[in-house]
């Protein structure tokens, strides 16, 4: 409930910043007339007949802008320009004298991209990559908050809500899993991807009127590293749960496994309205949980199946010989394609031949299944002929491409420049073919990729083009994008902001008469340490002359950077934001792989779009001269 307060209007100061950012400021009512972008946020709301009694004043100590106060003094309102451009970029909303809401334009063009509770409202920190309104991926929010989301997203059937809360790929590639849990975690959010359509329109666990109460689990617990090949130790809870409230009626909803990734918690499974075994800390199956009476039900000859597959699984984990990994992989198939086929529902069914043909295509694109590749031929040959599975087979036919692709790259005398135009090709043929399908932008983007890869570059961008034109709603359109303004770069300038690791604030624009390189790199990555070499002893040689390195890291977390950080001094500015190589950095100049290396002249004119290490000093020398 937001409380209304009597306050009191004083003198105001006015500055001389853009109307259509701060407005005539003079007026307590048009202040307080601005609202945080974001619905969910209780703050103090004045009633317009005291507002009379409230006061503005000059924000000096902050930077510049204006705070709105009650009579008492109380603050209600801030709003500031933080960093002198004469624009606001800070929106603040205070309830009972704390700022509890704040909406932020970090790159400073008077569109707010992030959006931070604090205070009494929570930890939550959301992200608006295009800049409309809506949250796009979670920077911050903690276990409470993530549950709380789930009841959210179920109670407004609300998908895309619910899938910013799932386990990214590139997140699951970076907790430093061994093989076989990492393969149960991905089958798990594949099936939540696939089933959330289903269950957000056929629950009852929720009701429009439902209350999130509160969180219901015990401690987390950790995963070291070292269990399953781990690299890296993984903070988690099992069986986490949703309290809440409907009509006075207490209820549980259970959403599973939740995984610390940075600071943000991210979900692996559907929501139920039962708990089942844990996941991490119980001996159980690893299959992705159906949900009964929503998405389907578990018969014995399924469950018998789900039993196999976790026993193939098992093996798999500790199989080394090529001919007993093509048999378990086989068997693997087997147990798949047997689940499917006990599928209650065409939705079910085909989450599970989506998970048996990237099963399939992982296991030959890894050479550990070879035959797989004429077994996924038929499959697409079986379900052409199909009428209801359509959907399913641009998907399929897609990972059988991929993974005739990987094989052909594998063999001894490999012709790769043959390899390679028939990749396009094939690539090509699938886009003309699938004008509609939701595979059809990720193809594009490869086709895309490779055709630059291959120094094709007109054809690279007329693709990357094709993507954004004719699937501009879907998040592989912001990559292509940018992809293709980064192939147009050269003799023009580019703009970039961000944050440090440590939070300094970098424009490139403040850069001008230097020439700067900007590095985008993993540490992950191990060419991209050796380039970090070759930059540190370029730094050296001809930092006195206007040279300026900026990193760009592309690790999913800031600890993986930081704890880098820790032994290994790098002396130029590192900008990240989590995400990687999905993160807005990543995205802004469509960067695909690393390492990618820029080159900025003095006059901030892109002079090399992609140079080489090996390239740097003869580049420097010239264009210090």
């Amino acid at each position: 409930m937001r409380k209304n307060v009597h306050c009191i209007i004083v003198a105001t100061a006015v500055f001389a910043l853009s109307p259509t950012q701060l407005w005539a400021a003079s007026s307590v009512t048009q202040a307080l007339a601005l609202e945080p972008i974001q619905a969910d946020v209780d703050y103090d709301i004045p009633s317009t007949e005291t507002a009379a009694k409230c006061k503005i004043e000059a924000a000096r100590e902050l930077g510049a802008g204006w705070i709105v106060r009650e009579e008492s003094g109380q603050m209600l309102r801030r709003f500031l320009d933080t960093n002198k451009d004469k624009k606001l970029d800070q929106w603040s909303y205070f309830k009972d004298g704390i700022e509890i809401y704040r909406d932020v334009d970090a790159n400073f063009n008077g569109k707010a991209d992030q959006y931070r509770w604090m205070g009494t409202s929570g930890t939550r920190w959301g992200l608006d990559k295009n800049e409309d309104g809506t949250i796009d991926s979670w920077k911050m929010i903690s276990p409470e908050e993530t549950t709380a989301e789930v009841i959210s997203a179920l109670q407004h059937k609300d998908v895309e809500r619910f899938k910013l809360l799932l386990l990214t790929t590139s997140e699951l590639n970076q907790l430093g899993l061994g093989k076989s849990l990492k393969s149960d975690i991905a089958r798990r959010i594949k099936a939540a991807e696939d089933g959330i359509e289903s269950l957000s329109e056929s629950q009852k666990m929720v009701a429009s009127e439902s209350k999130w109460l509160h969180f219901g689990g015990t401690r987390p617990g950790v995963i070291p590293a070292g269990a399953d090949g781990a690299t890296k130790d993984l903070v988690a809870y099992d069986n986490a749960a949703a309290i809440i409230d409907t009509d006075g009626k207490h209820g549980q909803v259970s959403v599973g496994t939740l995984v610390r990734v940075g600071d943000a918690w991210r979900i692996i499974d559907l929501p139920k309205s039962q708990a089942s075994a844990g996941f991490f800390y119980t001996s159980v199956d690893r299959a992705p949980d159906v949900i009964e009476g929503d998405v389907g039900s578990v018969n014995e000859a399924m469950q018998s199946l789900l039993g196999e597959l976790e026993r193939i699984d098992e093996s798999l984990a500790a199989a080394s010989n090529s001919a007993t990994l093509a048999k378990l992989n086989r068997e693997r198939a087997d147990a798949l394609e047997g689940i499917a086929k006990q599928a209650s529902s065409a939705a079910e069914r085909a989450t599970w031949m989506r998970q048996f043909a990237d099963s399939i295509s992982a296991a030959i694109q890894a050479g550990d299944y070879p035959d797989g590749i004429d077994r996924l031929k038929k499959v697409v040959a079986g379900l052409s002929r199909d009428k209801d599975s359509a959907d399913l087979v641009p998907y399929i036919t897609l990972q059988y491409l991929t993974a005739e692709y990987g094989q052909k790259l594998q063999s001894p005398n490999a012709d790769f420049a043959k390899i390679q135009g028939q990749w396009l090709k094939d690539l090509e043929d699938f886009s003309k073919k699938y004008p509609k399908s939701d595979s059809t932008p990720d193809a594009m983007l490869q086709l895309a990729f490779a055709h630059e890869l291959g120094g094709k570059e007109s054809d690279a961008a007329k693709w990357y083009g094709r993507v954004v034109s004719d699937f501009s709603s879907s998040p592989i359109a912001t990559k292509a994008a940018g992809a293709k303004r980064r192939l147009e770069s050269v003799g023009s300038s580019i703009q970039l902001r961000g944050k440090t690791i440590d939070g300094r604030a970098v424009d490139l624009s403040a850069y001008r008469g230097k020439t700067v390189l900007i590095h985008y790199w993993a540490t992950w990555c191990e060419p991209c340490k050796e380039d970090l070499k070759t930059i540190k002893a370029l730094q050296a040689r001809y930092g006195a002359k206007g040279f300026a390195p900026i990193g760009i890291n592309l690790d999913s977390e800031a600890n993986s950077l930081k704890e880098y950080l820790r032994t290994t001094s790098l002396s130029w500015p590192q900008l990240f934001e989590s995400g990687g190589l999905d993160s807005r950095l990543a995205n802004e100049l469509g960067v695909m792989t690393v390492p990618t290396m820029m080159l900025i002249d003095k006059s901030g004119r892109v002079v090399r779009r992609n140079v080489h290490s090996t390239e740097l000093d003869t580049e420097l020398q010239r264009l210090l001269k």
